[in-house]
């Protein structure tokens, strides 16, 4: 086993943004499963796997031994008549959509970034948004996963226990092999425009339905929002493309100076939004391209601080005009950066989805002052109306909240506790964060 030569100390981990640290003893770069199984047999401390570190939750690290998967990301199988495909776990989202894509094929719903690993996304219910949208999760058709004893369990959609494998934090086992379904691959039309709250409000559920994308970039403090819808074409479909203006490839940096200073003056922050949206948000855009192509970004570019909170499709309505109220009301210090971007999935019965028995709305929050998060006040204020009003956080980027105010949101969590009790009872699977949550 090799240790990570791009970490500047090998005894520390350090997420991407530098917010969260983590002193380790051992740290394997397996390349096969049989060195995964070697070592859960081989060391009986407790052990966390890691991918691409993009997480703003304390969920990658944090244990005495680490495992990146970054070695173990092989194409295994292709069943082209069934369109199915068999890969390792840690490979990354951009080599495995870019393979998907080369076969003709699509997964109907993607995440807005492919710079994660597969494995990660699936274990912390990464997600996109449209009419007929899952969590990236409820594509997968079987998955073998290694249990704390590093014995195979072969997981699928026969299985009862496939609703609580398919989101598990990797608190069930490290996630081996994952089977996925796809679809022939489409284009779609996407339309990118500036519309006012009260539009997209009204409407969003119309939209939704009449879309097979659709995407808000709200813009607090402008009462606008900048919509982004997407309909499958085919090549009868005229095209009518309409370019962005040159300097919108500026965005991020025009972003990343006039936000430099806003976590030390947070009224910084109301003009900052002003000059975005009318430097980046208000044109009318169109363009063509698959699913793939056409909505997920490719690239950072700079390290952001995230949050997200979700809450049921008819919820939403009855939550926004207070959320909007909070973040423009110049008396408090919970001053948004923009855009927070609102994505919409559909009802699934995962044990631990956000999703679960409700057609659902997420709501991002990012501070693109990293550093500055601890100070950042939206993400506190925003966790305390979305929880009051049921909602769930996602497991992957900041959230506050314990047991005691998650595990009644969602149906089947006494549920997912007893079986991580019974698939890994001595808890090698813990870290200090999770044990709050599911010890």
């Amino acid at each position: 086993m090799i240790a990570d030569q791009s970490v500047p100390d090998r005894q520390t981990w350090i997420s991407w943004n530098g917010n969260l640290q983590h002193q380790y003893s051992n740290l394997y770069f397996p390349s096969s499963e049989e060195e995964i199984i070697n070592i859960l047999k081989k060391n009986d401390s407790k052990i966390r796997v890691f991918g691409e570190r993009k997480s703003s939750a304390d969920i990658a690290a944090g244990t005495e031994t680490l495992i990146s998967l970054a070695r173990y990301g092989e194409f295994l199988s292709i069943d082209r008549d069934q369109k199915q495909i068999t890969v390792q776990s840690g490979i990354s989202l951009k080599v495995f959509l870019e393979k998907i894509e080369e076969l003709k094929w699509a997964i109907p719903c993607l995440p807005d970034i492919d710079e994660i690993s597969l494995g990660g996304a699936l274990s912390t219910g990464t997600h996109g948004t449209g009419r007929d949208g899952h969590l990236l999760s409820e594509y997968v058709v079987s998955m073998r996963v290694l249990n704390h004893s590093g014995n195979p369990v072969e997981i699928d959609q026969k299985n009862p226990l496939m609703e609580a494998y398919r989101l598990s934090l990797g608190l069930l086992g490290i996630i081996s092999t994952v089977t996925f379904q796809c679809v022939s691959i489409y284009n779609l039309q996407i339309e990118e425009r500036p519309v006012h709250d009260d539009y997209w409000l009204e409407n969003y559920e119309e939209l939704v339905k009449d879309h097979d994308f659709t995407r808000i970039l709200w813009l607090p403090h402008t009462n606008h929002g900048y919509l982004i819808t997407g309909d499958r074409c085919n090549e009868q479909t005229v095209d009518n493309t309409k370019k962005s203006p040159w300097w919108h490839k500026y965005r991020r940096t025009v972003s990343a100076l006039l936000y430099k200073y806003t976590t030390a003056y947070p009224f910084l922050t109301v003009p900052a939004n002003k000059i975005i949206y009318r430097l980046f948000f208000r044109a009318d855009v169109r363009h063509r391209g698959t699913l793939y192509g056409a909505t997920v970004t490719k690239s950072r570019g700079s390290t952001l601080e995230l949050a997200e909170w979700t809450v049921s499709l008819e919820k939403f309505k009855e939550i926004f005009p207070e959320l909007k109220a909070v973040l423009n009301n110049r008396s408090n210090r919970a001053y948004a950066h923009i855009p927070m971007d609102i994505r919409f999935i559909r009802s699934d019965k995962t044990w631990l989805s956000y999703a679960y028995d409700q057609d659902t709305v997420t709501v991002g929050c990012v501070s693109r002052h990293a550093a500055g998060a601890d100070q950042y006040e939206a993400f506190s204020i925003i966790e305390e109306i979305f929880l009051k009003n049921g909602g769930r956080p996602h497991y992957a980027k900041r959230f506050k909240s314990g047991r005691e105010e998650l595990s009644s949101l969602y149906p089947r969590w006494g549920d997912f506790l007893s079986l991580r009790r019974k698939e890994d009872p001595s808890g090698r699977f813990l870290n200090d964060f999770l044990k709050e949550l599911f010890l």
